[in-house]
């Protein structure tokens, strides 16, 4: 791979053709095709939470925790190692490579004979969805025109709650033993992901690689000739679109592997508040999910006594309130404003759920009324949780886009790792309100926290190219339209 200095510079139109583009099937297949990721992410998770393979396996509440616990490690590893690896092959060839091992990690689960051999392969599923995380954001944004990218990624990462209803009403059918035995339902579940994934590997082999991966990695004219087929394809829908003002090209060289001590200076310095502001909306998004989502079941049982076996019900709807946030919401972050539209869904996501910790301690609430107030506070919370990973895909270089997205995620992971323990410990037997009012206080505070950052310190990238965003490692300097912050 040639080094910066030696490469040879062209000239490409090949950002401004894409974004150019209007809405077809080509994009359509692009939202499936890789979209599809977060509907398996949310389906495994609501598969493994039902627990229905702890009787197989004997596993008791300690081995039950160490399999979301593999699952949590792999996906850390997965996105630290695939993103980098993203950055450096290309997005296509990861997300056909990190889709293949979540495929495999699952259905060979799904024959586990003992605890610890369940626990490998949750580790490894988990790694194909954590290479899925930070490959697919990267192609989805380096795709999509700039019109309809933050609507469309917002939506495709809420997708997510939609997997985890799915995942919840295939538990009410795979772990019913007047259908299935009982150590064979729980099996037959962990292999709906994988049939599932064998149709999306398929679309996936027609999607091609980023072109703007491709043109500063060397393949100038492969960029060109992508970008003319998907312009092909789009024609011959009927649709119409204007030719590209040749003063929108760039001058870009062929740039190799980045080095850490580059991606050091680049997150530390270049883009200091980028940083805060990426790492803020991963870590406050993450522990505000995971406290309520890991133990909204223990609060129905514990403090309304809801029955075990009538949590699903409960949580499909909190699970359908999430995904409608995302999708109802999706399009206003393109009209709006990242900046405003990030302030008001994590503000209003903290005042919500701090409204309902009052009325919690009160104790007006009931198993409903408590779940609606989840509801209405997620709808916001959702949209947001969803543009964290836009936001951070769009404000890095191009180059490291995969890499950063990993990181970030990574810490906002481990972080939020500490809320379902911390949580859990609050609510205790259920005999006092208290400690987990004052959980449901920190849980706020941290959402409104992270609003007023991004409020202050966020980039304005509504409707604008990534390279207008954040200017590519490889952009020869004299067509630099910006410098950091």
């Amino acid at each position: 791979m040639s080094t910066p200095l030696q490469a040879k510079e062209v000239r490409s139109l090949v950002p401004a053709r894409l974004d150019r583009l209007p809405w077809s099937r080509f994009h359509w297949l692009i939202v499936i095709g890789l979209g599809f990721s977060w509907i398996l992410d949310g389906l495994e998770v609501q598969i493994v939470a039902a627990n229905g393979y702890a009787h197989t396996l004997g596993m008791g509440a300690v081995e039950v925790g160490m399999a979301g616990t593999a699952y949590l490690i792999g996906q850390v590893a997965g996105a630290l190692y695939f993103g980098r690896l993203a950055d450096r092959l290309g997005r296509k060839n990861l997300f056909l490579l990190s889709l293949g091992i979540y495929l495999v990690g699952s259905a060979v689960a799904g024959l586990s004979f003992a605890p610890w051999f369940f626990f490998l392969w949750r580790f490894v599923a988990g790694a194909g969805i954590g290479g899925e995380y930070a490959a697919i954001n990267s192609a989805i944004d380096e795709i999509i025109p700039s019109k309809y990218r933050g609507r469309v990624d917002i939506a495709i990462n809420g997708t997510y709650w939609g997997g985890a209803a799915l995942g919840a009403v295939a538990n009410m059918l795979f772990l019913d033993t007047a259908i299935f035995p009982q150590d064979w339902g729980w099996r037959l579940s962990f292999f709906l992901g994988p049939l599932l994934g064998l149709l999306i590997i398929y679309l996936r082999r027609h999607i091609p690689e980023s072109p703007r991966w491709l043109m500063t990695h060397g393949r100038e004219e492969e960029a060109e000739r992508t970008v003319d087929a998907i312009e092909d394809r789009i024609r011959s829908e009927g649709k119409e679109f204007g030719p590209v003002d040749d003063a929108e090209a760039i001058t870009v060289r062929e740039y190799g592997r980045v080095p850490f001590l580059v991606i050091a200076r680049v997150l530390f310095r270049q883009y200091p508040r980028r940083t805060f502001v990426g790492i803020t909306m991963m870590v406050t998004q993450s522990f505000l999910y995971n406290a309520i989502f890991f133990t909204y079941a223990l609060v129905l049982e514990h403090f309304y006594h809801t029955p075990p076996a009538a949590a699903g019900t409960y949580f499909l709807v909190f699970a359908v309130g999430n995904l409608a946030g995302a999708l109802l919401l999706g399009p206003l972050f393109d009209s709006w404003g990242r900046r405003r539209m990030l302030f008001g869904t994590y503000v209003l996501a903290g005042l919500i759920l701090l409204a309902s910790a009052f009325l919690f301690q009160a104790g007006v609430l009931d198993a409903a009324t408590h779940t609606v107030f989840w509801c209405a506070s997620f709808f916001f919370a959702s949209a947001g949780a969803s543009a964290a990973y836009l936001t951070v895909s769009e404000i890095f270089p191009l180059e490291l886009r995969s890499q950063v997205i990993s990181y970030v995620f990574s810490i906002g992971q481990l972080v939020g790792a500490i809320a379902p323990t911390l949580y859990g410990a609050l609510i205790g037997d259920g005999s006092s309100r208290e400690p987990l009012f004052w959980g449901y206080v920190l849980g706020s505070c941290v959402m409104i926290a992270g609003g007023v950052i991004c409020g202050i310190f966020g980039v304005s990238a509504a409707q604008r190219s990534l390279e207008s965003v954040t200017a590519p490692l490889s952009l020869v300097r004299d067509d630099r339209t910006e410098h950091g912050g």
